[in-house]
């Protein structure tokens, strides 16, 4: 197999008897091999592997990682992802030996500033929500989703309502949202959207009842617009015996702002690798606190970080669900969140919504006239377009603009979702971005419009510019090379 990206494999430059290590002399007594591993399992010839020097391997690395693209390259308006930069103090400060050097094991009194870090953590974070206590173990949004939705289910059983099994998701929703709810048990029933963009409320009253759970909301949605009815949508749950489940996937939009907490809900998951600076992408490192109301706290899994004269100690709730991660939670993830909110203070976190929020309507703004924009109202952090009238009129695809965008520099945006969009682009700048980068970036979509209408061939076959060019996705799919073979 022949490297496509321009970047010779390790095999390819391997030279026999080129070594990249040296290992120091043996001082413990030589034992056979045979004796420490059963026969059966020993090697009968030497493994292929590269044979190349120390330069060879680092500049292997150093050039395929010049292939990748990240938000320390270029824009990345990954919708609903929250790719924003990641101030390196923070690194930082996750960098402190007093951080690093630490192990859980360790008694509580030698860990105090750790301890102390996470309940302050803790506080902010319910504070921000508007709710009572927070668990900081949840390893991702996903996780914080599954424990948020098991504490509802204990709640509902403690109260004599184990029948109730229904958890009640909007069409726009992210897909976690039902999948977390297929995971605890739940049948997962869909409310449609209303011509607003927001959560049909007519068609939430018929769907309530008896079975209700809880419904699982993400507000602002996922086409970047916020719930008007969000205070009658949580009173209509809450008559009906449910309660109210807030996806934090979208909380960049309305930090200092709206408190999810006073809109109606009684359980709220922050995504600390998106909107409190961790970097994040191709699968971690993540953070899905979540935060609970005053009737949910002896629900936590243990243990929590409390304060008792003057020291931390780890207690269990009273009704706890049980551990949902082994120990505390990603701290090192925790240590950056901390650092960014301490950083910024309550007025400095209002001015990163209200910028994110000021970044995408701008983007919007000038971008509708040339896509289609299904909901044409103010957003929030994020926006959705459509690409159906470059599909309808030129028979170019979403996917062929978003392609075509990688030639420009600029990661493409989410797309074909939500759902419940035909030709679907979520785009979200984030605030960390200036007007100069946002204004590339319209020109850049501008000229794809053009080119759409023009030569739309050149969409179709899209990238032209990149290591890898457009790639059969369907066979890439079902016949994925994932290692290296010997021809």
């Amino acid at each position: 197999m022949t490297s496509k990206t321009g970047v010779p494999l390790l095999f390819e430059i391997s030279s026999p008897g080129r070594r990249g290590y040296r290992l120091p002399e043996l001082d413990v007594p030589e034992v056979p091999v045979d004796e420490l591993i059963p026969t059966e399992y020993l090697r009968q010839q030497e493994a292929e592997l590269p044979e190349v020097s120390e330069l060879e391997v680092v500049r292997h690395f150093t050039q395929l990682s010049r292939l990748n693209h990240g938000v320390d390259v270029d824009f990345y308006p990954l919708g609903s992802c929250t790719m924003k930069y990641n101030p390196r103090v923070n690194e930082d400060m996750a960098s402190l030996p007093g951080f690093t050097a630490i192990h859980p094991y360790q008694p509580e009194e030698t860990v105090q500033g750790a301890l102390e870090l996470m309940y302050n953590l803790g506080t902010y974070l319910a504070e921000l929500s508007g709710l009572h206590s927070a668990t900081l173990q949840p390893a991702a949004g996903a996780h914080g989703e599954l424990t948020g939705l098991w504490i509802i289910k204990a709640y509902h059983e403690a109260n004599g309502e184990g029948h109730r099994n229904e958890i009640i998701v909007p069409d726009s929703a992210h897909g976690t949202n039902p999948a977390s709810a297929m995971m605890a048990n739940y049948k997962v029933v869909e409310v449609p959207s209303d011509e607003r963009g927001g959560v049909d409320v007519a068609a939430l009253r018929k769907l309530v009842g008896p079975k209700t759970a809880g419904l699982m909301l993400t507000n602002p949605n996922t086409l970047g617009l916020f719930d008007e009815n969000i205070c009658a949508i949580a009173e209509i749950v809450h008559e009906a015996g449910g309660l109210l489940y807030y996806d934090g996937a979208n909380a960049n939009a309305l930090m200092g702002i709206v408190k999810p907490g006073h809109t109606g809900f009684d359980v709220v998951h922050y995504n600390l690798h998106k909107t409190f600076s961790t970097p994040h992408g191709g699968g971690g490192p993540g953070s899905g606190p979540i935060v609970v109301s005053e009737q949910l706290a002896p629900f936590l899994p243990w243990p929590v970080v409390a304060k008792e004269d003057g020291r931390y100690v780890l207690k269990r709730p009273e009704k706890s669900i049980g551990r949902v991660k082994s120990f505390y939670g990603h701290f090192s993830v925790l240590v950056r969140a901390y650092a960014y909110i301490r950083s910024h203070g309550a007025e400095g976190l209002r001015q990163v919504s209200e910028a994110a929020v000021v970044n995408a309507n701008y983007l919007m703004h000038h971008l509708k006239s040339l896509y289609h924009l299904p909901y044409d109202r103010h957003c929030k952090h994020e926006f959705v377009l459509s690409g159906k009238l470059q599909k309808e009129q030129h028979g170019v695809r979403t996917l062929d603009i978003a392609k075509r965008l990688l030639d420009y520099g600029v990661h493409a945006p989410t797309i074909y979702f939500p759902l419940n969009v035909d030709e679907a682009l979520m785009i979200e700048p984030t605030e960390t971005e200036t007007k100069e980068t946002l204004d590339a970036f319209i020109a850049a979509m501008r000229r794809i419009a053009e080119e759409a209408e023009n030569d739309p061939e050149s969409l179709k076959s899209a990238p032209h510019y990149t290591p890898v060019r457009r790639l059969d996705e369907a066979r890439a799919a079902r016949q994925p090379i994932l290692r290296w073979k010997k021809e």
